[in-house]
């Protein structure tokens, strides 16, 4: 192996990059059939940014729009925009953290669809706000397509969110996420109907949303609060609560302390009679 790709001291570069590094420089030595994919997407570059922008590239290429021409768009954005490289060095620590089948930082940046739609997605937002909004509906539709994950590009998403799994995930327009939510597949953040405007939910930090929860409206769910699998919410939920059922019921307030880290989907027994 070439010098290029040797390991790092962790001192001498951001920790996430250099530990991500040095799992692919282990994993290329252990696992030969891989080392040309992981000199090509991590060892060959200098930063996490540069590193990013050629995986996502690799991904969303097609013959329309060619690897190289994203690569050079996720590459402007990320010097315009360099929050968009440390939203992206957080959401791996949050898949690392709260996925107890990710064994380190190599897995999610390769493999892990909702990570990979996610950084996507903050591509999509960026051109959004530049008014590049057919190139931004453009990531949109490959985003879909490779990832079976929907997220409109004006969609405001914060740093250190974890989407597990990622399929069936659709997230409209005018939704709001904040930083460090937790959500798995089959999630809708929806609106109620054909009307205009502000017309998406708008979840608060540290939120956890189970698996096929459907969030529908302009309502917003308070921080730390929990949806339990399978729900559909149609009112706001309080900050700190726990929302279940068809239509969701609160069923415990206070819920479990920051939902989205710990990863907690368990219910109280007690059910109030208060329907959300």
């Amino acid at each position: 192996m070439s010098q290029r790709l040797e390991v790092i001291d962790p001192a001498s570069a951001p920790p996430v990059w250099a530990s991500l590094r040095n799992e692919a420089y282990a994993a290329a030595k252990t696992e030969a059939a891989l080392a040309s994919l992981l000199a090509a997407v991590i060892l060959n570059h200098k930063t996490l940014g540069g590193a990013l922008s050629y995986q996502l590239a690799r991904k969303l290429g097609d013959q329309e729009l060619r690897g190289m021409t994203l690569r050079e768009i996720a590459e402007e954005a990320y010097d315009s925009d360099p929050s968009l490289v440390e939203m992206a060095e957080a959401d791996l620590i949050a898949v690392f953290e709260r996925d107890p089948a990710c064994k380190g930082y190599v897995q999610p940046f390769l493999f892990f669809k909702g990570f990979l739609a996610l950084q996507t997605q903050r591509v999509a937002h960026w051109l959004w706000r530049e008014g590049r909004d057919t190139l931004a509906f453009y990531l949109q539709s490959r985003m879909s397509e490779l990832f079976q994950v929907d997220i409109h590009p004006a969609t405001m998403i914060g740093r250190g969110v974890f989407i597990d799994h990622g399929t069936g995930i659709v997230i409209g327009e005018t939704a709001v996420i904040g930083d460090d939510v937790s959500m798995l597949q089959g999630v809708t953040l929806g609106g109620t109907g054909a009307e205009r405007g502000d017309r998406h939910p708008k979840i608060g930090k540290g939120v956890l949303l189970g698996a096929g929860a459907k969030v529908l409206g302009n309502i917003t769910i308070g921080d730390y609060a929990k949806v339990a699998s399978g729900s559909v919410v149609l009112k706001p939920v309080p900050a700190g609560c726990t929302a279940a059922g068809v239509p969701a019921r609160l069923v415990n307030c206070p819920t479990c302390e920051e939902p989205a880290r710990s990863m907690d989907h368990t219910l109280a027994e007690a059910v109030y009679d208060y329907v959300i």
